[in-house]
């Protein structure tokens, strides 16, 4: 009797034992991929569900969304510049069983394949983009790596670059263009306000010419404004047209000065050539009169050197 109930009280425990063995409770972020007898039966959970106590095999796979960080890659890109590029990747199973049958380690499969890609696609373009047009590249990033892991049931849902780290020497280059590129913005809008500033005084001006007492109020008005800062000058506005036929006489006495003058220099240059054409005169004479006193000494001399004939000599009256 007692060796019975002995057998009857170990044949509960083992079947207890087996029991509690066979019962399996996922939350409702997992699934359970079951083999029997090493056959893929198919995904459990979540909640309770019961396993054959060795027979059955089951591997347990997360649903949550996983972020995968990047390690920094160095890379070239296309307009030969060396670049050191991080990202972070986010991609969650959609289908617990593909994951577990169709490939090995999926978490080691993604980072490799994130990595490879990064480097890719980020060597195909140049600084520029690869600094100004992320989104762009972040896109790219997950329809690729998205396309190659499709088949292993997980879905990769964003790809986003982190740092990208260039040599300091284009650092200081990109500086530079950068500041230029603001001085330049600067100097357009500081001419574009310039030119709309012109274009506002000449409708100013055009609408004093029409009514020229506007003018007068307008100097009242610049009167009162520094006379309301407590200033210790006092500025009186002279209209243009009071002093205008000053101006005007004094432009024409200054035009007859210079006709004067203009006239008094050509009379000077009369002067100045009669004079030369005296001394011309004279010394025409001078020569004329130079070349008859030569010609007379010519002659002179001429007489001088012709032979003379002797005299006849005298004869006496008485022999």
């Amino acid at each position: 009797m007692t060796a019975a109930i002995v057998f009857v009280m170990t044949l509960v425990a083992v079947v207890a034992v087996l029991a509690a063995s066979s019962i399996r409770i996922l939350r409702e972020y997992e699934r359970a991929v079951v083999f029997r007898l090493g056959r893929l039966l198919g995904e459990k959970g979540p909640g309770l569900f019961l396993l054959i106590p060795g027979i059955d095999r089951m591997v347990r796979v997360d649903l949550r969304t996983v972020t995968l960080d990047v390690p920094p890659q160095n890379l070239i890109t296309r307009d030969n510049v060396p670049a050191k590029v991080n990202a972070v990747c986010y991609f969650r199973v959609i289908e617990a069983a593909r994951a577990v049958v169709d490939v090995e380690r999926y978490l080691v499969a993604t980072s490799q394949i994130a990595q490879t890609t990064l480097r890719s696609v980020l060597g195909k373009v140049d600084l520029d983009m690869l600094i100004g047009e992320r989104e762009q590249l972040n896109d790219a990033l997950q329809q690729i790596i998205d396309e190659h892991t499709d088949p292993w049931g997980i879905k990769v849902t964003t790809v986003e670059i982190k740092d990208v780290e260039i040599p300091s020497a284009m650092q200081r280059a990109m500086a530079l263009g950068a500041e230029a590129e603001r001085e330049r913005r600067a100097k357009v809008i500081h001419a574009e306000g310039e030119y709309q500033a012109s274009r506002r005084l000449r409708d100013a001006a055009d609408v004093i010419a029409a009514n020229p007492s506007a003018l007068q109020l307008r100097y009242m008005q610049t009167l009162t404004e520094i006379g309301s800062n407590q200033n210790s000058t006092v500025v009186f506005p002279l209209p243009l047209d009071v002093i205008k036929p000053f101006l005007d006489a004094g432009a024409a006495l200054t035009r007859g000065e210079a006709d004067a003058a203009l006239t008094g220099g050509e009379a000077d240059a009369a002067l100045t050539g009669g004079e030369a054409d005296a001394a011309l005169t004279g010394g025409e004479a001078d020569a004329a009169l130079a070349r008859g006193e030569a010609d007379a000494a010519l002659a002179r001399g001429a007489e001088a050197a012709e032979p003379r004939e002797p005299l006849p000599a005298a004869h006496n009256g008485g022999g």
